[in-house]
């Protein structure tokens, strides 16, 4: 049993762990918000919040479904598209060290 587990619930984990994701991509910068988390077996969430130049809140949420004919990636008001090459590479380095981060931080 990990430390967190037997005292949050299922929404709190999901919480720390979108935050402990967020993290992964380095420092986030003041008065931004930055999220990645695996939300169901094949869907991977990452979303990024901030203030806009003329003060407004400024959103991106991309959706990632790993499919056995790939991974698909899909942006607010797209559809959806295959990775490949560094996009890929990228977004399975990523899913690696989240899944090592949350065995180390949180389900140890």
């Amino acid at each position: 049993m990990s430390r967190y587990s037997n005292r949050l619930h299922y929404d709190d984990l999901v919480n720390l762990e979108s935050k402990w994701g967020g993290m992964l991509f380095g420092p986030v910068p003041a008065g931004r918000r930055r999220e990645f988390f695996k939300d169901k077996d094949n869907v991977w969430i990452w979303y990024e919040s901030w203030m806009g130049q003329t003060g407004d809140m400024q959103e991106m949420t991309i959706r990632y479904e790993v499919r056995p004919s790939g991974v698909f990636k899909r942006a607010q008001g797209q559809k959806y598209k295959k990775l490949s090459g560094a996009e890929l590479d990228n977004f399975r380095t990523a899913a690696k060290n989240y899944l090592k981060l949350m065995k180390t931080k949180i389900y140890y």
